[in-house]
């Protein structure tokens, strides 16, 4: 994530690059942030992940409140008709209707789109 926004760790603390990072105007969270209690049989990770979406849903609605989302990983991609503006309450950006894949064999690929996005949007209109 941190090559995709154009920032190096390289000589830094890492309070250092999360300062960075935030002054870019960004915040990762993800959809599972803890570990779910599992009952029986084990659950794909498709089907983990739609259990959480209205509890995520809710907390960027109600607490995090971003000014748009960008979804970063090829697993959301079965999932991103629930994660849309009307949802989340903020644009989403995509990559080609798609999650960007920073989670794919093309990552170089798809973080330069991703740089492109984050920086199209940090100019000022």
């Amino acid at each position: 994530m941190l090559e995709a926004a154009g920032i190096s760790p390289v000589g830094k603390s890492s309070e250092t690059v999360l300062s960075e990072f935030q002054r870019g105007g960004l915040f990762l969270t993800h959809l599972l942030e803890c570990p779910l209690e599992s009952e029986g049989a084990p659950i794909s990770s498709e089907a983990l992940l739609a259990q959480r979406i209205p509890a995520v849903l809710a907390r960027v609605r109600r607490s995090l409140k971003p000014k748009r989302v960008v979804l970063i990983s090829e697993m959301l991609a079965p999932l991103i008709f629930r994660l849309t503006l009307p949802e989340l309450g903020c644009p989403v950006a995509l990559d080609d209707g798609k999650p960007f894949g920073l989670d794919s064999s093309e990552f170089s690929e798809v973080a330069e789109r991703l740089r492109k996005t984050l920086t199209l949007s940090a100019v000022p209109k």
